[in-house]
């Protein structure tokens, strides 16, 4: 008896590791799978957009995409600046350099932060939102009935939001990083007791043309994934509203991700090859 639960539990060992191998490698499918996906639309929009563009939803994606994600892109970059001179006014103390605390601020925005963060934030209201619209329409069947009409969903439905995501995000990081340096002084003026005049002119001499170019040229590559990653999964959504509520997580939690990753490779790419962006 005692070696039959001994030869048990040696077999429960055994299947436990393969049980998780398994678990991992359809893990690992389902990703390579949704990326090639996501590929495979990209190829699709490119051949869509040698055609005629619809200006007029393009146009309208951008004000709903773009425009009405100002506020909450604002007050993310506003408080961001104001905690980072906080917590960076306490750090340089102990060393005796409170006085240049506008000039961390402001390249940790200009360079990483504010980019990051406006992707971020649109990943999670644009994205869900191209995921859930899309979604809808493809559990109604309204998807299937502009293809029976003759229509492209590609070019009604997904050129113009892409165009709209990867033409706004630079437009968002611009006022991001305004409004983050904004914050920065803030705090500096009330909290820091640094004079307004001090903290412009050691972020006048500190931060250059470059610094703001290095995190701006990241984010047509940033709204461009959202976009796709959006639309591919509203569109691959089934299932009817309980579908659609999983595909707007994963799409949320994929795109922000992905911007994570592809910030890291495209700062050392952009630190790499000779653009003057170092």
């Amino acid at each position: 008896m005692d070696q039959f639960d001994s030869t048990t539990q040696y077999v429960a060992v055994l299947k436990q590791p393969l049980w998780k191998l398994a678990r991992v490698r359809r893990w690992i499918q389902n990703v390579s799978f949704h990326l090639g996906g996501v590929a495979m639309m990209a190829v699709q929009l490119a051949r869509e957009a040698r055609g005629r563009w619809e200006t007029s939803e393009i146009i309208r994606q951008m004000d709903a995409l773009g425009v009405q994600s100002i506020s909450i892109t604002s007050l993310t970059a506003l408080f961001t600046g104001m905690v980072l001179a906080l917590q960076t006014s306490y750090a340089l103390a102990q060393f005796g350099g409170k006085l240049f605390v506008g000039r961390v601020v402001v390249l940790s925005i200009c360079r990483e932060l504010g980019p990051t963060l406006t992707a971020l934030m649109v990943a999670a209201r644009v994205g869900s939102g191209i995921t859930a619209e899309l979604g809808t329409m493809a559990v109604t069947e309204q998807v299937d009935a502009m293809r029976a009409l003759g229509a492209s969903p590609i070019r009604k439905l997904v050129l113009p939001r892409v165009v709209a995501v990867t033409v706004m995000l630079p437009v968002l990081t611009l006022l991001a990083d305004f409004l983050g340096m904004v914050g920065g002084l803030f705090i500096a003026v009330v909290e820091v007791k640094v004079g307004a005049s001090f903290y412009l002119s050691t972020v006048q001499q500190s931060v250059h043309l470059n610094d703001v170019l290095h995190g701006l040229f990241k984010t047509p590559f940033f709204g461009f994934e959202i976009a796709m990653i959006g639309c591919y999964n509203g569109l691959n959504a089934s299932g009817g509203a309980d579908g659609v509520g999983r595909a707007t997580t994963i799409a949320v939690v994929v795109a922000s991700i992905v911007v994570l990753m592809s910030d890291f490779f495209l700062t050392k790419l952009f630190l790499v090859l000779p653009l003057g962006l170092k």
